[in-house]
């Protein structure tokens, strides 16, 4: 529609949504900082500066840690580009940081995918999309994996009033009909804005084993940065905890989390309530639990959408998109 317009229409459009996005994301930002109904932004900031918790040093630690974070994350996304198309790693970064941007207001960040998709001409669009389906599908695959082993460990160590007979049974029925979905979608000539499954199947079927091999290898890395992220914020602010027990309800915590759909802006309410439970359960009371959990939340989310808010504001489209 936008290219029936002249040129000078489409490019002030262009600039409109640009600012528009940067302007929604920084505003609802503002909006769970200072009216977040889990833990009052006073409260929080009073919290910090009564206990001291963060020296330059510690603040410094804090930051690399997410910078490595977000680093490998990056890194994620050039190598699965690279099957197709050799980027640099600043694209890579203008890219993964823009698009978390774009992707703040909706449901489970699944904007992401067509912010990312915008970065590139039309012909590589769906293969972009499919790409950065199979990089968060190895990062939940992570989560997953060491969240079920977390979550065996805690509930051997800490037993809670759950029925894990019927919790058990859920989970086994939710498997076969995902299975037997899976299948079914296998067999027939499904289609997903005109590419069927088996094309989409036959796509990861063709990416060299050593692609998935460096992305799942990422994942384990990220995940186990920011669980240690987590982790060294608990002794931060006073908790006693060995590793071995901390990751276990982090694990658990980062697993039930993961599995909970939400609008991304209402991520850290759901980590918040998880976290709230599972560390209640080992002694760690509400409002330390809910300011680590605010501090992870602007330190690996807040901050480098905000540096991505620049890189949507310099954006261009693609030559061949803008003729």
């Amino acid at each position: 529609m936008l290219r029936a317009l002249p040129y000078k229409t489409n490019q002030f459009l262009f600039v409109l949504l640009k600012i528009s996005l940067v302007v929604g994301a920084f505003y609802f930002i503002n909006q769970k900082l200072t009216n977040n109904n889990q833990l009052d932004f006073e409260v929080f900031s009073e919290f910090l500066t009564k206990n001291r918790v963060f020296s330059l040093k510690n603040i410094i630690f804090l930051l690399l840690l997410s910078s490595f974070n977000w680093f490998l994350e990056i890194l994620k996304w050039q190598n699965l580009v690279s099957i197709f198309k050799i980027i640099s790693f600043k694209e890579a970064l203008k890219q993964s940081l823009g698009s978390l941007t774009a992707s703040l207001l909706t449901p489970n960040r699944i904007g992401e995918y067509g912010a990312k998709a915008i970065f590139f001409t039309s012909k590589f669009r769906n293969k972009i999309v499919l790409l950065n389906l199979l990089g968060n599908s190895m990062q939940m695959l992570t989560t997953i994996l060491l969240g079920v082993f977390g979550l065996y460990f805690f509930i051997s160590k800490y037993p809670a009033d759950i029925n894990y007979q019927k919790s058990l049974k859920f989970l086994v029925i939710l498997l076969f009909i995902s299975s037997a979905s899976f299948f079914v979608l296998k067999k027939k000539e499904v289609t997903i804005k005109g590419v069927s499954i088996e094309k989409v199947l036959r796509f990861f079927k063709h990416i060299p084993l050593k692609h998935y091999v460096f992305c799942f290898t990422l994942s384990i890395f990220r995940y186990l940065v920011f669980s240690f992220q987590f982790y060294f914020l608990l002794h931060l602010f006073g908790v006693e905890v060995d590793y071995k027990n901390a990751m276990i309800v982090i694990a658990s915590m980062y697993l039930l989390a993961s599995i909970v759909p939400s609008i991304f802006i209402f991520d850290v309410v759901i980590k918040g309530s998880v976290a709230v439970y599972l560390f209640s359960i080992v002694g760690v009371n509400e409002l330390t639990t809910l300011s680590i959990v605010t501090c992870m939340w602007l330190l690996n989310f807040v901050f480098p959408s905000l540096l991505g808010s620049v890189f949507v504001l310099k954006f261009k489209l693609p030559k061949s998109v803008e003729s």
